[in-house]
């Protein structure tokens, strides 16, 4: 299991503020013999539908100094972890939290939007 990621915290709190209940820190996701780690999971009753939503938090700092190392890297565990999810447990929604900047520096410009 790797490090938190340095917005960790920020990301857990921000949620339990919205209302979410944090039911693993970190979310182990077992396929085969290999164990991978989402930063988070989550659940929150919606009343209206009487069942609980699920979500799987992803964090990504982009602190390194290549934008593009740090998207290719977050985009690889997106995409394995959203696959094994459909798989285990399809309910649960995966979500990558990225700080605002990253955001405008990469997913406002051509190459975010292709994603």
């Amino acid at each position: 299991m790797s490090a938190k990621n340095f917005y960790h915290n920020t990301v857990k709190n921000a949620l339990i503020k919205d209302g979410w209940n944090i039911t693993d820190d970190p979310l182990i996701l077992s396929i085969g013999k290999k164990n991978l780690f989402v930063d988070l999971g989550a659940e929150k009753l919606i009343a209206a539908e009487k069942s609980n939503q699920k979500i799987a938090v992803e964090i990504k700092s982009f602190i390194s100094a290549s934008l593009i190392n740090d998207l290719e890297k977050a985009l690889g565990q997106y995409i394995l972890y959203r696959e094994i999810l459909r798989q285990k447990q399809e309910s649960r929604i995966l979500y990558l939290a990225i700080k605002q900047s990253a955001y405008e520096d990469i997913f406002e410009e051509p190459i975010g939007k292709l994603l």
